[in-house]
């Protein structure tokens, strides 16, 4: 006899008779309510909107529910500090997105190259050059990708973050509502300071 849809709801290990796993799902679907964060890879370094340190060279985006995701933030610190201290090297983006598989857009640099990683509550993840997740995120992505170029510097990935944001905010765009940070070979990773901010979003056109 089965359990009834309310049952393997209350359970993230329960298969359904279809085989579903309805936490998981509600976790996917979580994901298009929180607020919109993206990320882009430039010539120069990542960009991302809505970011978490993790490491000196690594960052983390998250959309869904926050508190879930300061855990999974949290794990991968630990994760990265461990890394560097037992082998004295820092440790590769797409290793912290395997420990941890979260909603978020894990990002930073590998080596001589810049990557962005999004891992779903599933446990599948993937690498993009461009990748938008929350509310709005299925307009946003459509953008990125009609405009997004491997070549474009920071300063570009800049103005196309916010000319996105603007076109899938419900609010008016400003350096209120928008954080910015960088993660490049020569500065490591830096959340733009308000006055920055303030300076990017009157440039965007």
């Amino acid at each position: 006899m089965f359990l009834t849809r309310s049952e393997y709801d209350r359970n993230s290990h329960a298969y359904s008779p279809e085989g579903r796993l309805y936490q998981v799902e509600y976790a996917i679907e979580a994901i298009k309510l929180g607020a919109t964060a993206m990320g882009v890879a430039t010539s120069e370094g990542v960009l991302l909107e809505k970011i978490m340190e993790i490491d000196s060279h690594l960052g983390c985006a998250m959309s869904g529910l926050t508190a879930d995701a300061r855990i999974l933030v949290e794990h991968a610190r630990v994760e990265s500090q461990n890394h560097r201290f037992t082998y004295d090297e820092p440790i590769l983006v797409e290793s912290v997105t395997q420990s941890i598989c979260d909603r978020a857009l894990q990002f930073g640099e590998d080596a001589d190259e810049v990557v962005i990683y999004h891992a779903e509550p599933s446990g599948t993840y993937y690498r993009y050059d461009a990748k938008a997740i929350g509310a709005g995120s299925e307009g946003a992505q459509s953008e990125l990708q009609n405009e997004y170029h491997s070549s474009m510097t920071l300063k570009e990935g800049e103005m196309l973050i916010l000319r996105v944001l603007r076109h899938v905010m419900e609010e008016t765009l400003d350096a209120k509502n928008v954080q910015l940070a960088s993660v490049t070979h020569d500065h490591g990773f830096q959340v733009y300071s308000d006055e920055k901010m303030q300076e990017i979003v009157s440039n965007c056109k």
